[in-house]
């Protein structure tokens, strides 16, 4: 009578009746909407997440920038601060230098002038004692005496 590929087809129609009977393709589908969805939910939520993301990665980065700007007016302000305080320097050791010769400078003087001095004074001693001895051996007694002291006397006031 009919071939076994009939029979297989008219299987088939009745377990697929039978499927449709009992809403088997509901669930199939309803199923298949779900797993949809659940899909649908993650994308939404790995943009979400994404968005997220790439906002924290936005405010990191501008802080980063901020802090790089930050280190850059902190080493310039240190560097203007080393060159004012190497200006400052510079000028207190000069004005070291200019009052160590300054100081050195009147020392010499004071020295130069002190030697001066000791050198009238060993002068006016060496007259007066070559004063005294041509005195003594040419002029004799009383009038030798008051005459040699009033010459010493004149020489040391005029020299000192």
């Amino acid at each position: 009578m009919f071939e076994a590929e009939f029979w297989v087809a008219v299987s088939f129609l009745i377990f697929v009746g039978v499927l449709a009977y009992f809403g088997v393709h509901r669930t199939l589908v309803k199923s298949i909407d779900g797993r949809r969805d659940r899909i649908k939910a993650e994308l939404e939520e790995a943009r979400r997440i994404k968005a997220e993301a790439e906002a924290l990665f936005a405010t990191y980065k501008h802080k980063q920038q901020e802090a790089e700007h930050e280190a850059e007016a902190i080493i310039a302000g240190a560097k203007a601060e080393a060159g004012r305080l190497a200006a400052e320097a510079e000028t207190k050791i000069e004005e070291f230098v200019a009052r160590h010769t300054k100081m050195a400078e009147s020392k010499i003087a004071q020295a130069e002038a002190q030697a001066l001095t000791d050198v009238r004074s060993a002068a006016a001693e060496a007259a007066a004692a070559a004063a005294e001895l041509i005195l003594s051996r040419t002029v004799k007694d009383k009038v030798a005496d008051d005459l040699i002291a009033k010459g010493i006397g004149d020489v040391k006031g005029k020299l000192h």
